[in-house]
């Protein structure tokens, strides 16, 4: 799944446009690599996203293309 989608579905970023632009200005890495936003991620990725309020690292614990807000948590593990 892309790297843009999933930041969406997971509910990180609010929509993909935004997590889009995230991964242009650089802000998003990839197992520490800098992302593009068709980058592909899988189970057992580690995503960091840089926010203004500082950085979230999380790693990937599955990968669904439809997902309720309730089980948006369930994607993701927050590592610090």
């Amino acid at each position: 799944m892309r790297i843009d989608k999933f930041l969406k579905n997971a509910r990180i970023i609010k929509r993909r446009t935004i997590a889009k632009e995230a991964c242009e200005q650089g802000r998003v890495l990839i197992n520490g690599k800098s992302a593009k936003p068709g980058d592909e991620v899988k189970v057992g990725d580690k995503v960091q996203v840089n926010f203004g309020s500082g950085p979230m690292k999380i790693e990937i614990l599955d990968v669904k293309d439809n997902v309720g807000k309730d089980q948006a948590t369930t994607l993701y593990r927050i590592l610090e």
